[in-house]
């Protein structure tokens, strides 16, 4: 467990600059062209780590019908809603609607893959769910101020985050955490240039400029190739439920980078809600002790 931990916190703290980089590419660019340059880089860096590891994918035996769903679902479709719903809400409440993603990941689970819900499950998204709240201020009326399509856009993401986590754990178990991360980065990458290709081709001649590199290398080489390799490792050494729980303490991390690069305070709530929050993780992951049996001859 102290590894699986050690992988949540790091990616957290790695996904937390993901809303900030989207904020600053939405300023010169539309969120197809975001979701390509995160695929991008993040599969690129994970080439050259199979290159410098000499891991040679036997290409015959990959399911890549269902590499491609997953793909899709965890990968373009999210990632292309979430910097939609980034051009109406604030990055700040996305992150907050995205810590959601464990409660849909449940629901998910329980209606479509069989999954049995524990009592302290539920407990401790409760928990960290109030966290989130005491964390960042936000009452409940103030989601009916923003704009309503932002929310649904965020929402959708979250449900892709949730289905994606199931079909993870149940079609791609048989491949390494870097095969996964490498394929479904490289399927993403060719879904967006296509989806460019049809919506505006145009915007391809203007992709990368020295202003966005930075940032793209944040949100793709780190936040999308170094991420997702802890993010496949969550979800298959510990499960779906497990890996989905980042997204809580994801809003810690955007606020904690906020605070060093922005210098902006830390206040009172923010030390409380992380403190909720962890509980909530923590309460989350418990597994009930098995009953010891007793041993019979035969």
């Amino acid at each position: 467990m102290g590894r699986l931990y050690s992988a949540l916190i790091g990616l957290s703290l790695i996904w937390g600059t993901s809303f900030l980089f989207i904020k600053i590419l939405l300023s010169s660019m539309g969120p197809e062209n975001i979701v390509l340059g995160r695929s991008l880089f993040g599969t690129i860096i994970l080439l050259l780590i199979i290159l410098l590891k000499k891991k040679i994918t036997n290409l015959k035996k990959l399911p890549w019908t269902k590499i491609f769903v997953v793909a899709l679902t965890n990968n373009a479709l999210p990632w292309f809603l979430i910097c939609s719903s980034e051009t109406k809400l604030t990055s700040s409440m996305a992150s907050i609607i995205n810590a959601t993603t464990p409660i849909w990941t449940l629901i998910i689970g329980f209606f479509f893959f069989s999954s049995s819900l524990r009592k302290s499950q539920w407990i401790g998204i409760l928990v960290g769910f109030m966290g989130i709240f005491v964390l960042s201020g936000i009452k409940l009326g103030d989601f009916y101020s923003g704009h309503i399509s932002g929310i649904l856009l965020m929402t959708g993401a979250t449900l892709s985050y949730g289905l994606a986590s199931h079909l993870t754990k149940k079609h791609l178990t048989q491949l390494s955490v870097l095969e996964t991360s490498f394929f479904t980065l490289l399927f993403s990458t060719i879904i967006s240039f296509f989806v460019i290709l049809f919506m505006n081709p145009r915007s391809l001649s203007s992709f990368l400029t020295i202003e966005t590199v930075g940032s793209f290398i944040g949100l793709g080489a780190l936040g999308s190739g170094v991420a997702y390799l802890l993010f496949y490792y969550l979800v298959k050494k510990g499960s779906p439920e497990f890996a989905s729980l980042v997204t809580y303490l994801v809003p810690i991390s955007a606020l904690l980078w906020g605070t060093i690069l922005l210098n902006e305070e830390i206040h009172l709530s923010m030390v409380l809600g992380l403190i909720v929050i962890f509980i909530g993780v923590y309460i989350s992951s418990l597994k009930p002790k098995e009953k010891s049996k007793e041993s019979h001859a035969a």
